[in-house]
């Protein structure tokens, strides 16, 4: 067991007697106005017969970013920050690594150094990594150079390759010509593919994820499954909301709205036909390995507000319910947009964004079977719950209105004794700064040093409790 598992055990086992973060306990009948009342029924019976782990949530990067000292051993907070959600999955592409060549000249290239800190962080943080790979400005002869070094270098830490990025957009951003199309793409990858398979010899067969594709699901990402679905491990593919740079811009109840309009048909209807083709095709694995709200960077005072932390975490609890193996935040950068952690060109972390206290909530919880759940009260208040691999269960509510306060009874699936929860919240949905889980921030150091608070009384013969959802906010109760 690593530091990072060892903290969030810790902190699993104060949240079954302590409560966080507030100063009036949420059940009290005085502690908030009233906004009406909900009940939330957590059903004994698994949901779709899925299972979470910490390795669900992880992030992305552009390649180019290996250039600068940021995934280095001696990067003590990044550690730190990583190590908060347990073992993960790290992801290396974005359209930088169609950009990138190895051991070529200036911040374009990538030199076996780079690649040597990159293994040494992996190791302190216990994370595995989807390596990219240029798939079209480079030759397949260097390409492959590039991956027999990572394979070495990189070790069980290598969950597998990604050959290029988003190839259905690669008549748009000028990588190929407008005639280009999946079966140009298809005969460029095998051909990539080859190389590096002759490279790397028989003793040491790598992994492979596909076709890590933007949008176009119906011609690329399903058919990739269907006809090279033999060649990968897992089937990737992309998601944003929108254009972070659309006119009219976008906004922060536009986002958290998404998931309960037809946006959120849009993205269901994509996941359930990636997660078909991966039955099919690919072992049923599929992972979302890049996404965020809005592309283009994001969009500023949306994507990097307390929303963002709001939407990232029902984002994960939507794939989940929906099969995905796992999602990784794109990020990087310290601009006004997206990204969870922010970093200087030093490599430097500058700041802890909402995005990741999110993500960091939904890991928490992360950690067994999901469970069905069924509300009845307002549409901003969601309800998740997971049968955690201890024998506890996790709760999760969510609160996304800015006005309403529902005090929410709990009906739940089994008998308990002790109960604890910890809120996620901030002054509002549009704070940029003062996030606090657990009653305490997380600094650009990597410290996050939870409150202790009160347990929540159950009611019923422990088969039920009764608590206020603050407006804008997000509470896990974990019961034993």
């Amino acid at each position: 067991m690593n530091q990072g598992e060892r903290l969030i055990k810790k902190l699993l086992v104060a949240l079954s007697i302590f409560t966080c973060a507030y100063n009036t306990p949420l059940f009290s009948s005085d502690t908030l106005a009233d906004s009406g009342e909900a009940i939330v029924t957590v059903s004994s019976e698994r949901q779709g017969n899925y299972t979470i782990d910490s390795t669900f949530t992880g992030f992305s990067y552009e390649k180019s970013i290996l250039s600068i000292p940021f995934f280095t051993p001696e990067n003590t907070a990044l550690i730190k920050l990583f190590r908060l959600l347990g073992p993960g999955i790290l992801r290396i592409g974005g359209n930088s690594v169609n950009e990138t060549v190895w051991a070529g000249e200036g911040s374009s290239g990538i030199h076996p150094a780079s690649v040597d800190r990159l293994a040494k962080f992996l190791e302190a943080v216990n994370w595995k990594i989807i390596y990219g790979l240029n798939g079209t400005t480079s030759s397949t002869a260097l390409t492959a150079e590039e991956a027999l070094y990572a394979c070495n270098t990189l070790g069980k830490n290598l969950y597998g390759f990604e050959i290029g990025n988003e190839p259905d957009i690669y008549h748009s951003n000028g990588l190929k010509s407008s005639q280009f199309r999946f079966p140009d793409f298809k005969e460029s990858w095998l051909s990539y593919h080859s190389s590096i398979i002759k490279a790397l010899g028989p003793s040491q067969p790598p992994a492979f994820s596909g076709p890590a594709s933007g949008f176009n699901y119906k011609d690329y990402t399903v058919p990739f499954a269907e006809q090279l679905g033999g060649y990968v491990n897992l089937l990737t593919h992309h998601y944003y909301l929108g254009n972070g740079k659309s006119i009219p811009p976008p906004t922060i109840d536009r986002l958290l709205e998404s998931m309960e309009n037809g946006n959120n048909g849009a993205l269901l209807k994509q996941l359930k036909a990636v997660k078909n083709a991966a039955d099919r095709f690919t072992g049923g694995r599929y992972r979302i390995a890049e996404a965020n709200s809005y592309y283009n960077g994001g969009a500023p005072g949306v994507s990097d507000n307390f929303g963002s932390a709001l939407w990232a975490l029902e984002f994960c609890f939507t794939l989940a319910q929906n099969g995905s193996s796992g999602v990784n935040f794109h990020g990087g950068g310290s601009g006004t947009g997206y990204t969870p952690i922010a970093n200087n060109l030093k490599g430097a972390v500058l700041q802890v964004r909402p995005e990741f206290y999110g993500i960091l909530l939904f890991s928490l919880a992360a950690n067994g079977a999901l469970l069905s759940t069924e509300e009845s009260g307002p549409s901003s208040l969601l309800s998740y719950a997971v049968s955690e691999n201890d024998g506890s269960t996790a709760v999760i509510l969510a609160n996304n209105s800015r006005t309403n306060i529902p005090e929410v009874t709990v009906n739940l699936p089994g008998v308990y004794t002790n109960a604890g929860y910890m809120i996620l919240t901030s002054p509002s949905i549009d704070a940029i700064a003062d996030t606090t889980l657990g009653g305490s921030e997380i600094d650009a150091g990597g410290a996050w040093t939870p409150e202790p608070g009160m347990s929540i009384p159950l009611a019923g013969g422990g088969k039920s409790f009764t608590i206020k959802v603050p407006s804008g906010s997000a509470i896990l109760i974990r019961l034993y």
